[in-house]
């Protein structure tokens, strides 16, 4: 099994320290990526699933006695990864990209599909700024051999005009080459994957190099494919549910089955607090394999465009902007929720120290980015970010009013599992009382009864023992009650 080598941050911490012009501290650059992972083939001669490529994002706040802005015109962001330098003889894709991607002409070396090399300048997009495709590898320069997959970019923010340092950063850029039919233990080589596969209008490479998604429709390439082949996604899931769904049994086992291919047991993708602080894994939102495939195949989801959100689980408050996902959505001061919660998959606090750093040197912790002062010049008044109001004092309390979330998922599927939650909210400390009834108003039983603290609250529930049917759930404390629908399904 292969073994990742862990990075010394107080060295690197060292290493990429950057001393910025002291007039210009009121300046906060904030770098994520978009994805909890990237993943890539390491081998391209056969079968390619992904390239290298890994997109990052930023955002600069403008710190001023008047105010804060979220800015872009009139700055540069540049990036550059420390230790990783080249990409050509990590992996051979350079070797097989025009013929994948049908290039007019070979990739420059190091440089990826968008244009991108391992150092350059962020293109402004919005209030902020994006990099797409950069062709890292998990590969640092003097290690070709054990993979780092939670590697660090450096992020520089400049006036354009002078060039003035005012701001930097260094976030996780992740990747892992772990991801393979092969590597996986499933195949017994690509080639033997390749020949399993029929010939759709004659349109096949039986020799390779094959990219999946040239026949198998792909959202997070970009490609049509071929009706009859149906998406990649699609077809993983449902060729191999049967296989897999009955491996998982249990929490850790459940983990175990996707990571078969995102990306692997040994990279560990899924690190964030949803799986450390509310024990949920992949299944708790997505469903096993045979749902991912079942809802695209008749519900029409398209896969990666339309995947779980926040607002399914919690309250309107913490939800996404409407039609669109949480890694594209803004909120508090135009700044996207990626920019203080961290990436899908990787929201903060994580297992991994890297996609820490950013916060812990911001304010001084891990977790979420709610230390006012980071952007504002002075502690705000007023309500803040999900409905907090900030005092003077630098105390804070939630904005005035009770309100009952729904139970998700909901309808309630006996056979997914007992896993499910609930939000609610209390402007003071009070006796709460959460009780479920069945449809003719008979009480089944009490999920909640104590002493709770003003705010919000999100609570998990053993539903495993409901029958399917109608029940109402209802939330009392003081003369406050609210009672809502939930359906019990097999």
């Amino acid at each position: 099994m292969k073994k990742r080598v862990s990075i010394n941050l107080l060295a690197l911490v060292a290493v990429l320290f950057v001393t910025v012009d002291a007039s210009a501290q009121n300046y906060v650059l904030l770098g994520w990526n978009d994805l909890g992972m990237h993943c890539s083939n390491k081998d391209f001669s056969k079968i390619a699933v992904l390239p290298p490529y890994n997109n990052i994002r930023a955002q600069l706040v403008l710190n001023a006695e008047n105010g804060t802005d979220v800015v872009s015109s009139g700055y540069t962001v540049t990036y550059s990864i420390p230790g990783n330098t080249y990409s050509v003889g990590k992996t051979n894709f350079w070797t097989y990209a025009q013929q994948l991607f049908s290039l007019p002409a070979p990739l420059s070396p190091n440089i990826g599909l968008t244009g991108n090399g391992l150092t350059g300048t962020m293109q402004p997009d919005g209030n902020g700024f994006l990099a797409t495709g950069i062709p890292v590898t998990p590969f640092q320069d003097t290690n070709l051999v054990v993979e780092q997959p939670y590697q660090l970019i450096h992020l520089e923010a400049r006036a354009t005009e002078t060039s003035r340092l005012l701001a930097a950063t260094d976030v996780v850029i992740p990747v892992s080459n772990e991801i393979g039919c092969v590597q996986s233990g499933c195949h017994a080589s690509e080639q033997a994957i390749l020949n399993a596969h029929d010939e759709v209008d004659g349109k096949f490479n039986r020799n390779g190099p094959v990219l999946c998604a040239s026949c198998h429709a792909s959202n997070a390439l970009g490609t049509v494919g071929m009706a009859k082949a149906k998406s990649l996604s699609y077809r993983i899931h449902k060729e191999h549910a049967d296989k897999l769904d009955k491996l998982g049994r249990n929490r850790s086992s459940k983990l175990d089955v996707c990571y078969h291919c995102h990306p692997g047991p040994d990279t560990k993708c899924y690190r964030d607090v949803m799986l450390t602080k509310s024990k949920k894994v992949c299944q708790d939102c997505h469903g096993n394999m045979a749902n991912v495939a079942r809802t695209i195949e008749e519900n029409g989801r398209r896969p990666w465009l339309d995947e779980p959100k926040c607002g399914s689980c919690h309250t309107a408050r913490y939800s996404e902007e409407s039609g669109k996902l949480y890694r594209d959505s803004k909120g508090h001061g135009g700044l996207y929720c990626s920019s203080c919660h961290g990436s899908p998959h990787a929201i903060t606090p994580t297992t991994e120290a890297n996609d820490n750093l950013q916060n812990v040197r911001l304010q001084g912790f891990a977790g979420t980015l709610k230390t006012c002062t980071v952007c504002h010049s002075t502690q705000p008044s007023g309500i803040g970010p999900h409905g907090v109001t900030y005092h003077k004092d630098g105390s804070s309390s939630t904005a005035a009013g009770y309100e009952l979330g729904d139970i998700y998922p909901n309808p309630f599927s006996t056979g997914a599992g007992s896993s499910a939650v609930i939000d609610f909210r209390i402007p003071e400390d009070a006796d709460v009382t959460l009780q479920l009834f069945d449809a003719t108003g008979r009480k089944i039983a009490t999920l909640l009864d104590g002493k709770q603290s003003a705010g919000y609250h999100t609570e998990a529930l053993d539903l495993s023992a409901l029958h399917p049917g109608v029940y109402l759930y209802s939330l009392q404390t003081g003369s406050y009650r609210e009672t809502k629908k939930l359906v019990v399904m097999h």
